[in-house]
């Protein structure tokens, strides 16, 4: 902080006392509520412009809800009637003065409600100014600025509590703590370079390396972990591929629990991609339902079939879809070379007729692919298959291991992966018998890299690029 004014350390960024920036903070759309929020120095004032209290008072009292209605200063008529709330600063989401406005949820009334908050003062938010904010003025470092869009855009309860475990800053404490290490084998370090002829505690570089090797180690699971924080994130395509009349409709619909595809008895009878999204223990699945492979019939079917290879070739995991009622021919054959390579579950289904393929031969052509049977019909073996589908996906369950840090974001995987690289030099070093001048170098890199991960030395152009992935109002 400089004069009242936040800025972080790169020096280039900061925030002028005077902007009072405004948003919607609530979707567009029909609702029982919608806000209206305001952040800045003039946020007071302005609400004390366009707000007439049902009941009268001196001032606003901080962190109380006041009844009243909106007016519009100039005509002195009502727009809407409305609860609103002043926030005072430090004790705020951004660390200045915040006003919510609660109005009724319709579209006219908020937008009306915003021009008069904008026409007395303040301005347009641009997208993830408030997040900004809260970041720019100490209140959150930027992994946690990055945990809130994460936050919104979960999908089940695990990436929920992946987004949550950030927001409470696990990666901060455990950077800062790597960091407050680095810097002490750092101080030692430079002092022997910089006084050699000094009494000062003599550098051991077996326990230095063992110390760092550690933070390696530590640093390498971290980055070793995005791709399956990565899976819980944003989820993952998936597709039924199989024969016609195999059971993929009967397959989707169940594991959707609704009548989302046509079943018949007649081959042939999904020609288009159907899409959905499903929560297979705690992974966004993208699961589509394609057409059968086989010769088509018609040119209507020579296009889904077409689309079914297609979406096949795009995606990251497959269930690829056996009938055990039937033995396997020339069709399913062409499909296990075009899915060679692919990450897949092996499902025998129609396990309550007749079998007529021998899972030990599956396993046999599938050795590195899980194979069970099921009965889609019936509702059998489905729970089994939600834990091939994850167990081929996620490798360690971090269900029973909340505390587990998972690494769901590119920048930092990127920016982790720097710093152990870093460490790995300074440890190689001290090994050798390099000259501390260079592992001085590497420690130093290490923490410059740690710095821009929680953002203490970040860059204008990244910033704004983290930001304008939010939603204006947040």
């Amino acid at each position: 902080m400089k004069g009242g004014t936040p800025v972080i350390t790169s020096g280039s960024i900061s925030i002028r006392d005077e902007e009072t920036i405004a948003a919607i903070s609530t979707p567009f759309g029909e609702s029982g509520i919608g806000i209206v929020r305001m952040s800045g120095s003039l946020a007071e004032l302005i609400a004390k412009k366009i707000f007439k209290p049902k009941k009268r008072f001196a001032r606003f009292i901080p962190h109380h809800f006041h009844y009243g209605e909106i007016i519009d200063p100039q005509g002195g008529h009502s727009i809407d009637e409305v609860l609103i709330i002043l926030m005072k600063s430090p004790r705020t989401y951004t660390r200045e003065d915040i006003v919510e406005i609660q109005c009724h949820g319709g579209y006219f009334i908020l937008q009306r409600v915003l021009e008069l908050v904008l026409q007395q003062g303040a301005r347009m938010a641009e997208p993830g100014e408030f997040t900004k904010r809260a970041f720019l003025n100490g209140r959150i470092d930027l992994t946690q600025a990055e945990a809130v869009i994460d936050l919104i855009k979960a999908r089940t309860s695990t990436s929920l509590e992946i987004a949550n475990q950030q927001l409470r800053g696990w990666l901060h404490k455990e950077v800062k703590s790597l960091k407050e290490r680095l810097v002490e084998h750092l101080s030692l370090i430079e002092a022997h370079i910089d006084f050699p002829e000094e009494e000062i505690e003599p550098v051991s570089s077996k326990r230095m390396k063992q110390d760092l090797d550690g933070m390696v180690r530590k640093l390498a699971e971290w980055v070793a972990s995005y791709e399956e924080g990565k899976i819980f994130r944003e989820g993952i395509s998936c597709t039924i591929a199989g024969k016609t009349n195999v059971g993929k409709s009967s397959l989707l619909n169940v594991l959707l629990k609704e009548e989302r595809a046509i079943v018949t008895p007649v081959p042939g009878t999904t020609r288009d991609v159907i899409e959905e999204v499903l929560n297979i223990q705690g992974i966004p699945l993208r699961l589509t339902d394609t057409a059968g492979f086989r010769k088509a019939l018609d040119t209507v079917e020579e296009e889904g079939v077409r689309r079914a290879r297609q979406r096949v070739a795009d995606s990251d995991f497959i269930l690829l879809m056996l009938d055990g009622s039937r033995p396997l021919d020339a069709d399913d054959l062409e499909i296990f070379e075009e899915i060679q390579g692919k990450k897949k579950v092996v499902i025998i289904n129609k396990s309550d007729l007749p079998q007529k393929i021998s899972a030990e031969e599956v396993r046999r052509r599938f050795q590195e692919d899980p194979v069970l049977s099921i009965s889609a019909l019936q509702n059998e073996g489905i729970d089994k298959l939600k834990e091939a589908i994850y167990h081929s996906l996620i490798h360690r369950d971090i269900r029973t291991s909340p505390e587990y840090l998972i690494v769901a974001n590119m920048r930092h995987k990127s920016i982790l992966a720097q710093a152990r690289d870093n460490l790995m030099n300074a440890a190689r070093g001290l090994e050798e018998g390099t000259s501390f001048e260079f592992v001085a170098f590497d420690i130093r890199s290490a923490l410059e890299t740690l710095g821009d991960l929680v953002g203490e030395t970040t860059s204008e152009e990244v910033l704004n690029r983290i930001f304008d992935q939010f939603c204006i109002g947040k």
